[in-house]
């Protein structure tokens, strides 16, 4: 049953709340994330239908970042981002953890340039060892 007093929230569904505080473009991707076990609530994976309340932890992985949230405020509706970002707060820890991540994938090289293709010696190598080194 929606909420369309002005009284405020005491629970929240986790989807619901994702795509409100903007971390999902969709409920939809919000669902599919917390059924493929990248959100858990409270360290341990949750449904999507789990109610929320204000200080739940929540620690979701967005491609390379993971990211540990407590639930600051409670919204059922997707507002601006502004607003979206009031609704959570991201934990020190949790913070330094991203930056350092990200300093170390910056100082990987993108790619091993080659500096030529294989001679002959080489591919016949490159073959052994994709049929196995036994044979």
């Amino acid at each position: 049953m929606p909420n369309r007093s002005s009284e405020p929230l005491s629970k929240v569904r986790l989807d619901k709340w994702l795509w409100a505080a903007r971390f999902y473009k969709t409920r939809a991707i919000a669902k599919q994330a917390i059924e493929g076990g990248k959100v858990q609530c409270e360290g341990a994976r949750s449904k999507p239908s789990k109610e929320i309340t204000v200080g739940t932890v929540i620690t979701l992985r967005q491609g390379f970042d993971e990211k540990v949230v407590v639930v600051a405020g409670l919204s059922e509706q997707r507002r601006s981002a502004p607003e979206a970002q009031a609704l959570y707060e991201e934990t020190k820890e949790s913070i330094a953890k991203r930056e350092l991540f990200a300093e170390q994938r910056k100082s990987q090289p993108n790619h091993w340039p080659s500096p030529s293709k294989p001679n002959k010696k080489q591919r016949r190598m490159i073959h052994r060892f994709k049929q196995g080194e036994g044979s």
